[in-house]
C-alpha cells in the first residue's frame, strides 16, 4: 500500500480536520497522519490510501470514520494529579475561599478534555477530602471529552496499578478497590466517588456548550495546544460563559492566553478568575 497521501487528498483531509475539530494542521503532522491512516485503511481492507480517503468522504464514511479521525489527532496523555501544584492550590486556597465557614455550598467543577478520567477523579478526591473536614460542602465533577473511547474508560473507572503509583497511599486506600484477580493488577474507583462524577461527550469547537451547570471552576489543561490562537480565544470565551462570576479557569502550565481578549484576571501560574 502506498504510504503517501497525494496533495489533493491531504488538502481535503486538512480542511475537514480543521473544520470539524478546529485542530491546526502542519506539515509536521503529515507523516503521522499518513502512517495512522495507512494502518486504518489496512484494517478495513482498502488497497491504498486514495481508496480509503474516497470512502472517508462518502456519506457512510463521514458517519462511521470521523470518530477514528479524532483518535488519530488527539494525544491522550494524562495522569492522576498531573501538574499537582493546581491541586495543592485548590485544597489550601481556592476551596476555603469558595466555601466561607458556616455556609452550605454545593460546588460544581468541570474537567473539559477529561480524556480517560484521571483528572476528574483527581478533582473528586480533593473535593471529597475537603468535604470530610467541611460537612456543609458537597460537590459534583463534570467530565467531557470528544473521544467516545476515552469516555468509556472514564466511565469504567478501572485503571492499571502502575497508573495510580503516584497517588498517596492514604488516598489509594480510601478511593480505590483492588481487583479480586491479583493477576489482573488493576484498581477501580470506589462507588461513592464514582457517583460524584458524570461524563458526557463534547466537542470544544461546537458553537454552544450544553452543559447542565454553571461552574465554580473549569479545568481545561493541555487541550488548547491543539488549536490556533483564534480558536483558543473562542473556546476560552465559551468556557467563561459556563463559569460563575469570580469563578476560576485552570489551564496547563505550558499554555498562554497573552494577547487574547478575555474576561479573566491572572491569579497565579495557569490559574485565572472570571471578572
Amino acid at each position: 500500500m502506498p504510504a503517501k497521501l497525494n496533495q489533493k487528498d491531504y488538502a481535503r483531509l486538512s480542511e475537514c480536520i480543521t473544520g470539524e475539530f478546529g485542530i491546526k494542521m502542519s506539515d509536521k503532522k503529515r507523516v503521522m497522519l499518513e502512517s495512522k491512516l495507512q494502518k486504518r485503511a489496512k484494517e478495513l481492507g482498502y488497497p491504498n490510501l486514495s481508496v480509503y480517503i474516497d470512502y472517508f468522504f462518502s456519506e457512510k464514511g463521514m458517519e462511521e470514520e470521523i470518530i477514528h479521525m479524532i483518535e488519530i489527532f488527539t494525544t491522550y496523555t494524562t495522569d492522576f494529579f498531573r501538574e499537582d501544584a493546581h491541586y495543592e492550590y485548590l485544597m489550601k486556597t481556592l476551596l476555603p475561599d469558595l466555601c466561607p465557614n458556616g455556609k452550605r455550598k454545593n460546588l460544581k467543577f468541570w474537567s473539559a478534555g477529561c480524556s480517560s478520567g484521571e483528572e476528574p477523579y483527581s478533582l473528586a478526591m480533593v473535593l471529597a477530602e475537603y468535604r470530610a473536614r467541611n460537612p456543609l460542602t458537597d460537590f459534583l465533577v463534570y467530565g467531557t471529552d470528544i473521544s467516545a473511547r476515552m469516555l468509556k474508560t472514564a466511565h469504567q473507572a478501572m485503571y492499571k496499578e502502575d497508573r495510580i503509583h503516584n497517588i498517596p497511599l492514604e488516598l489509594k486506600t480510601k478511593y480505590f478497590l483492588r481487583s479480586t484477580n491479583r493477576e489482573d493488577k488493576k484498581a477501580k474507583i470506589v462507588p461513592e466517588l464514582r457517583e460524584k462524577v458524570i461524563f458526557s461527550r463534547l466537542n470544544l469547537i461546537d458553537e454552544y456548550y450544553p452543559t447542565p451547570f454553571v461552574f465554580d471552576a473549569v479545568f481545561c489543561r493541555n487541550v488548547l495546544i491543539y488549536y490556533d490562537r483564534r480558536m483558543q480565544e473562542k473556546i476560552i470565551l465559551k468556557l467563561c460563559s459556563r463559569i460563575k462570576k469570580e469563578g476560576y479557569l485552570f489551564l496547563g502550565h505550558s499554555e498562554s492566553i497573552a494577547g487574547l481578549n478575555l474576561p479573566l484576571k491572572h491569579i497565579q501560574p495557569a490559574v485565572f478568575m472570571k471578572s
